[in-house]
């Protein structure tokens, strides 16, 4: 099937999760992309739970559409085997510390000698320049240096609390993955190459979003509001009649004023302290328990309904088995099946991006340590007798 990036071939150095995050991206769209691993290890996050049958989903989840090869990049054999892996690629992408593919010969000013077109993607921590670039990173250590912690938390004022999800890896893999793309567009049209360098930290402040807005517009540095809305209100979660939280976002006076009808409170569209968004932000605290007082009067799936039918966004909180299972969540295909040849069937979340001519696909199950060394070392034009010596040095 003709996919957005069939002709695109990539070699991923990266491992973990922003690196594989971002080449999985490309993948999924078409791209040939080559996981490069240590021999006998493999990327770090095969080591990684929960497991099927010995292999780690945590690393199947991150790798599905790749090939997989092992290379000792520590030996001359494995290095001159990935300079003809590159030679005949568009991308390289690593997510090693700065400094280390430089010690290998293979940085980006390495590379471009013999490889002038190259497009080098390098996603670390803190980014390739600065003071901080030599410095290790983790999700959670740029989640707090970036400032979305400080504003995180189920209560206003709250102890900071880390986002539930690697949202400073993924963010890191996304915009590898745009960047990349972006790059691609500028050497279509003029044939040249480039150096694209994503740093964890900056995306974190790239999507800080209204929080630096408010910082600077009024001076001083925004804490946790719990699960409310910094700028717009009524928009947070309520606890309903059966004990369960629903989350309710009227976003504008409008919907104000449809949900103050449907509960049959008039008399707050016309009170003072609630007759607009700026208002209603401003006298948190007053509305917030007239809000509490009239959800507690039915139960959730009953106050879902009537806003759905209304059109106000309202949801329930829903669990990841209720996610996988929702209908709009299966209608846009957004759980996948692939194969396994260890693990069988396995399902994994698909990629979000719904392409009327080129559509992406989970087609192939993450590889195994060095499941594809002989088909791609063959592709390169080395001979039995080459492959066998290389795994007897252990470049393979």
């Amino acid at each position: 099937m003709q996919r957005a990036l069939n002709d695109i071939k990539v070699i991923d150095l990266t491992r973990v999760l922003a690196g594989p995050y971002a080449t999985t991206i490309l993948a999924d769209m078409g791209a040939r992309v080559i996981h490069v691993e240590m021999p006998g290890t493999g990327d770090d996050s095969r080591g990684f739970g929960p497991y099927v049958k010995g292999e780690s989903c945590y690393f199947m989840s991150l790798n599905r559409n790749k090939e997989g090869i092992t290379l000792n990049l520590k030996s001359e054999q494995g290095k001159e085997i990935l300079k003809k892996l590159i030679m005949d690629a568009d991308i390289i992408v690593e997510n090693f510390k700065p400094g280390t593919m430089e010690k290998m010969g293979f940085g980006y000013e390495d590379i471009i000698k013999w490889k002038p077109d190259i497009i080098y993607g390098a996603c670390s921590g803190f980014g390739h320049t600065g003071p901080y670039s030599d410095r290790p990173a983790y999700d959670m250590i740029v989640q707090a240096m970036g400032g979305i912690m400080s504003i995180t938390s189920n209560l206003a004022g709250g102890e900071p609390t880390r986002v539930g999800t690697s949202i400073g890896d993924i963010l890191a893999g996304i915009y590898t993955s745009v960047g990349l793309l972006a790059a691609i567009h500028h050497k279509d049209k003029t044939g040249e190459g480039q150096k694209v360098d994503v740093g964890m930290l900056d995306c974190q402040i790239a999507i800080l979003e209204n929080a630096v807005i408010r910082y600077f517009a009024t001076g001083t540095a925004p804490g946790p509001v719990g699960n409310r809305h910094a700028s717009i209100t009524p928009f947070e979660t309520f606890c309903c009649g059966d004990g369960v939280y629903i989350a309710l976002a009227c976003g504008n006076d409008k919907l104000w004023a449809t949900f103050c009808n449907l509960v049959s409170r008039e008399d707050l569209i016309s009170d003072e302290r609630f007759k607009s968004n700026a208002l209603r932000t401003d006298n948190h605290s007053s509305l917030k328990p007239i809000m509490d007082e009239i959800l507690s009067k039915k139960d959730s799936y009953e106050w879902v309904k009537l806003f759905e039918n209304n059109n106000i966004p309202a949801t329930t909180i829903n669990t990841i088995d209720k996610v996988v299972e929702n209908p709009q969540v299966i209608a846009r295909e957004m759980i996948a099946e692939t194969h396994h040849p260890k693990v069988g069937t396995q399902k994994l979340t698909a990629l979000p991006i719904k392409f009327s001519k080129t559509p992406g696909a989970i087609y192939k199950a993450a590889p195994l340590l060095g499941e594809d060394n002989e088909k791609i070392l063959k592709e390169l034009g080395y001979s039995d007798e080459d492959i066998m010596k290389f795994k007897e040095k252990g470049a393979i």
